[in-house]
């Protein structure tokens, strides 16, 4: 009965937003070997969705899931979202972390949209990060950056009094300068008494193989939109906050908004397949008003840093009468625990789907080893039901199950298509 309300729910979701879930079509089933998404496209999705199904404590769920391990195939799915590309192991918004999410099978990849100093859109996830996701600082655009590299300050026994510092805009180079930069994972070290030193730091749990100087390549949005329509998969492009202010040099932020959709339209990409995010509401009513087409299945993100701080009912409800339909709030905000222990979906997930709105969290696989118990920002409500790796594959079975989410951004696409798959969700 659970999964005939999961599916019902769903499906009316489905018809309301046509856009995000498109029935996959039939192909000739390819080789066991080799197996193909409904575009012909790999899907390979390594070891490790397997190696969350083993890791599982034993219950009806790992039977289900273990009954799928040796599936003939796995396809593309638009429940499943690459977040910053397959972050996880790749350096975020680079062509090589967009070509990991679409070969794992992500049916809608996110490309975060900023602007350089010629007002140029390009895919970063701040307009303010290029010290900590490039090699910038190790380029002879250093001396371009808003704060240049600053060593950190230790004391005589060894405490950081004074972290290592820079920082480093887009809007402080040119489109064709930004193209000059190499991509790595995002990280630092505080410690740094060098350039060097400054640009490692990257998690124990992250890796580094794929920051090497021939990869990494850095993409403008027209370029990204490029590559996803020759993957075909379908796009999230997020709007994100300038650091500069506007209006920059007399580019408004209707005019940042518009031009972002622009640039889709100028590639005939459809409406129905890009999916635009924002955590500005003003951006998500200026596309409802100025571009309808799009603004209905825009993407309003939710920027609670706690339980606290999410909206109520009354002001779900209030996004829904303004037009907004879909909803993206942090992991944390849909799961909770139940007097037993178990997981369960929230009060906020409950009262987002009583105000008709579709629900798509961030981010899974976000968060480095889960069986530490100390999981951080996206699992606070819910931290003492994880226990293990595998308990990855409870958490997207409630979101999926109970919650009814439309889908999923993850930082390894290739869990929640093995998943996806598994549950027949398309």
């Amino acid at each position: 009965m659970r999964r005939s309300l999961f599916s019902l729910t769903l499906a009316c979701l489905v018809g309301l937003l046509p856009g995000l879930a498109s029935a996959v079509p039939k192909t000739d089933v390819p080789s066991k070997w080799h197996p193909t998404d409904a575009r012909g496209l790999s899907v390979q999705l390594g070891p490790r969705p397997f190696f969350l199904v083993d890791d599982m404590s034993s219950s009806p769920l790992k039977q289900q899931l273990q009954a799928c391990k040796n599936r003939a195939q796995f396809t593309r799915t638009d429940f499943s979202i690459g977040h910053r590309g397959a972050a996880l192991q790749f350096p975020e918004h680079t062509r090589e972390s967009y070509e990991a999410a679409s070969r794992t099978g992500a049916g809608i990849v996110e490309c975060d949209v900023t602007f350089t100093k010629d007002k140029q859109l390009v895919c970063r996830h701040a307009q303010n990060d290029l010290h900590t996701t490039t090699n910038i600082l190790a380029t002879d655009l250093a001396v371009k950056c808003t704060q240049p590299f600053t060593p950190a300050v230790v004391d005589a026994s060894g405490q950081v009094t004074t972290p290592a510092s820079a920082e480093c805009r887009t809007s402080d180079i040119t489109l064709a300068e930004f193209k000059t930069l190499r991509g790595k994972m995002d990280a630092f070290n505080p410690r740094a008494k060098t350039v060097a030193e400054y640009l490692t730091g990257t998690a124990s749990w992250r890796t580094d193989l794929y920051s090497g100087p021939t990869s990494g390549s850095l993409l403008s949005h027209q370029e990204s939109i490029a590559l996803f329509k020759q993957r075909g998969v379908k796009m999230t492009p997020e709007l994100k906050s300038a650091s500069v202010t506007m209006p920059f040099d007399g580019f408004t932020q209707e005019a940042y908004a518009q031009k972002m959709i622009d640039e889709y339209k100028q590639a005939k990409v459809p409406a129905q397949r890009v999916f635009a995010q924002s955590f500005n509401k003003a951006d998500i009513l200026y596309w409802l008003a100025h571009e309808p087409a799009f603004g209905k299945q825009a993407v309003y993100l939710d920027g609670a840093n706690r339980v606290s701080d999410l909206p109520d009912a009354a002001e779900l409800a209030h996004y829904k009468a303004q037009g907004i339909n879909i909803v993206a709030p942090p992991l944390f905000a849909l799961l909770t625990t139940d007097t037993d222990g178990n997981l369960v979906p929230s009060q906020y997930a409950k009262e987002a789907k009583a105000a008709g709105l579709g629900i798509i969290p961030w981010s899974l696989e976000r968060s480095g080893l889960l069986a530490d118990g100390s999981n951080g920002f996206f699992y606070q409500s819910f931290d003492s039901a994880i226990k293990r790796e595998g308990d990855t594959m409870r958490v997207l079975d409630v979101l999926a199950r109970q919650v009814g989410i439309l889908g999923i951004f993850s930082d390894w696409p290739a869990t929640v298509t093995f998943y996806a798959n598994c549950m027949g969700l398309k």
